[in-house]
């Protein structure tokens, strides 16, 4: 399959590695622009991908487009794309077939752009997929949740789900749940940061080196979140396991509880999801 990406940053990039290393396309079958010429040409010296001059000449070489601009250029980028190149009929292979519609694959990672705010301002008849990812994708660890819009077909979501599962999970969710994906998986990254830095600053204060703390705090909260998965318990069960009647395991538990960590968490993930509705209110 052909993929276009209109923007080269960091997303867009770790994308790129991840659909070339599991083998969904080669190099020649990604087309790329970006605004700023040298982090597309960095780009392509890293993947060996093909440069395009303009937008519409990468949706003319492509048949999925990635958008992954910035949120105040979503809008005119599409509207400086000609329709006619958006909607133009070109029907793409996947493991031998097509969707049997026309017209172009659109997948937006765009933060708060709406599937009708695009659908509006690139043309109805498009096919689009919204999508949010979240930057452990540069690691191939990320965690995205896509929505389709009124036009995308299983096919397409089949398409998104390889794509964006070549950099870590994707899931399928409806668009209005895609704010609290937002305030969770989106924003949840440096709520983690977070988390990692305090207990690294527990360990210096406990008189352990400031690099060795960081590395414990950071293997350790890694290590406990590859456990819940591996393993399909509940966290809480996962926790009991280690906290032993008495022991230094529980005691620090009941700090947490006094500090009221959970309610903090809880109350971020509130927050970031109402803070990304208000900013899709504004567009």
């Amino acid at each position: 399959m052909k993929i276009g990406f209109i923007g080269c940053g960091k997303m867009a990039a770790a994308l790129i590695k991840g659909v070339l290393k599991s083998g969904l396309c080669e190099p020649a079958d990604i087309t790329v622009s970006d605004v700023h010429a040298p982090t597309a040409e960095k780009l392509r010296g890293e993947c060996g991908v093909t440069l395009a001059p303009s937008n519409d000449e990468v949706v003319g070489a492509s048949e999925i487009i990635v958008l992954a601009v910035k949120p105040g250029d979503a809008i005119p980028a599409l509207q400086g794309i000609t329709r006619q190149q958006m909607e133009s009929s070109m029907r793409w292979a996947w493991q031998g077939g097509g969707n049997g519609k026309g017209g172009k694959l659109l997948i937006s990672i765009v933060a708060g752009l709406s599937i009708r705010g695009i659908e509006q301002a690139a043309g109805e008849k498009l096919r689009v997929i919204r999508v949010m990812p979240n930057t452990p994708a540069l690691v191939l660890a990320g965690a995205s949740a896509f929505a389709l819009g009124t036009q995308a077909s299983d096919e397409d979501a089949e398409i998104a789900q390889r794509i964006f599962g070549s950099v870590g999970v994707a899931v399928r969710v409806k668009e209005s749940l895609l704010d609290a994906v937002t305030g969770l998986s989106g924003s949840g990254p440096a709520y983690g940061y977070t988390i990692i830095e305090a207990l690294a600053d527990g360990g210096v204060l406990m008189g352990l080196p400031r690099d060795f703390a960081l590395q414990l705090a950071a293997k350790t909260i890694a290590g406990a979140a590859e456990m819940v998965l591996q393993s399909g318990l509940h966290p809480a069960a996962l926790r009991d396991q280690v906290a032993s009647p008495g022991g230094t395991t529980i005691a620090g538990i009941e700090a947490l509880e006094a500090g009221g960590l959970r309610a903090a968490l809880i109350a971020a993930v509130r927050a970031a999801t109402e803070r990304s509705a208000a900013l899709g209110a504004e567009k």
